[in-house]
């Protein structure tokens, strides 16, 4: 792994299902979060990038895997780390911990596609080299 960012979220009321753990979905929410909130960190607005660059990264493919349950209140950190960079493509790993433990985890395919065509481009070279140094 190449660049790790954590970032905190605590568990809403609203993100809660009727026996009281966090939605399956809302897991999601959380790692959508996580890995904005890591490009932010490295200086890649999304809005910027489709407003200036005409790219956007999307999810291509996610492989999730739930191990215990969140509840109300609880405080979770999420993990976010840079596992590889291809042409068009950015892997990366999630993790979602409550006081140190494992709760969720998943591998993340993201692609760069052009924001107007919606269809795969490859990762613009400023972009591609800011990564290539975390």
């Amino acid at each position: 792994m190449k660049s790790f960012a954590s970032w905190c979220v605590r568990v809403y009321f609203e993100d809660t299902d009727s026996g009281g753990v966090v939605y399956h979905a809302n897991y999601l929410k959380f790692m959508e979060r996580g890995r904005t909130e890591w490009l932010r960190g490295i200086g890649l607005d999304q809005a910027e990038l489709k407003l200036k660059d005409n790219i956007m990264f999307v999810v291509a493919k996610l492989d999730i895997q739930y191990k215990r349950p969140a509840k109300f209140n609880d405080e979770l950190m999420v993990m976010t780390s840079l596992e590889k960079i291809g042409a068009s493509t950015i892997f990366i790993t999630q993790e979602i911990l409550r006081d140190n433990y494992l709760i969720s985890s998943a591998r993340v395919e993201i692609a760069c596609i052009n924001s107007k065509l919606f269809k795969p481009q490859r990762i613009p070279k400023k972009i591609k080299q800011l990564l290539e140094k975390l």
